[in-house]
């Protein structure tokens, strides 16, 4: 399938690196405008701005997705420029990994924060707009941790659980207005969110894939690509993996 996204707009929430980046850039090789947001890690947003300095349609923008102020100004902000997104990938994220009995409430406020209200926030802004245009697909990424579950990462796993909840639940209220709302499930996928795993546990993770290797970041990008088509109009309040069989 070849994507065709020359007259629509895509908002990624953490856009400038790993799965978000590569994401970003398959849009815009299928022609769309790109907006990526980043929540502070300014370094990444200028690589990806001297790497793509001449494609005139990336917008890249500093957004914490938890600040239900800021979200709202942006939007807001959007709107009075006209600019009018067709597509919302929902895919900031973070680990503040502990086990339960030790971890600083912060550490839970602060994963569930960006990670869930985060998604609920932009998707509830989006909405709006899409709903009323009758057209519009989000995109949200969550993970096999949600269902599974990982020692250590109850924080991620509610906030992964709870965006799979939050789809299917968003999908019912907006499909009459030919809008979509789907799940990518990314399993272990090379990107610098797992290379901070030590070298054994690593292994261990790799060795529960059936077919034994790390995903790539550009083939979870296909996926969502695939979702945001036109074409996947049937499919609605969905959760497709991308784990190699995890």
């Amino acid at each position: 399938m070849t994507f065709d996204f020359y007259d629509q707009t895509v908002v990624i929430t953490g856009g400038t690196r790993g799965i978000g980046r590569a994401t970003a850039e398959a849009f815009l090789s299928a022609g769309a405008d790109v907006i990526c947001l980043y929540g502070g890690d300014e370094a990444a947003a200028e690589d990806m701005r001297a790497c793509h300095e001449s494609a005139g349609g990336l917008r890249i923008e500093c957004l914490d997705v938890a600040d239900g102020a800021a979200v709202q100004a942006f939007w807001r902000r959007l709107e009075d420029e006209d600019v009018r997104p067709q597509i919302l990938v929902n895919n900031a994220g973070i680990r503040r990994d502990a086990v339960l009995a030790m971890m600083p409430e912060e550490d839970w406020r602060r994963v569930i924060d960006v990670n869930l209200t985060g998604a609920y926030l932009m998707s509830k802004y989006a909405v709006q707009g899409m709903s009323n245009r009758r057209y519009g697909r989000i995109v949200n990424i969550t993970s096999p941790s949600g269902q599974l579950g990982f020692e250590g990462q109850a924080n991620y796993a509610a906030s992964k659980a709870g965006m799979v909840a939050l789809t299917k639940s968003l999908s019912r209220e907006v499909a009459r207005r030919n809008v979509t709302v789907n799940c990518v499930s990314p399993g272990f996928i090379d990107t610098d969110f797992i290379r901070d795993l030590p070298d054994d546990q690593a292994a261990r993770y790799k060795a529960t894939v059936p077919v034994k290797r790390f995903g790539k970041a550009s083939e979870v990008a296909s996926a969502i690509l695939f979702l945001a088509s036109r074409e996947s109009a049937y499919i609605n309040g969905a959760m497709l993996e991308v784990t190699g069989g995890l």
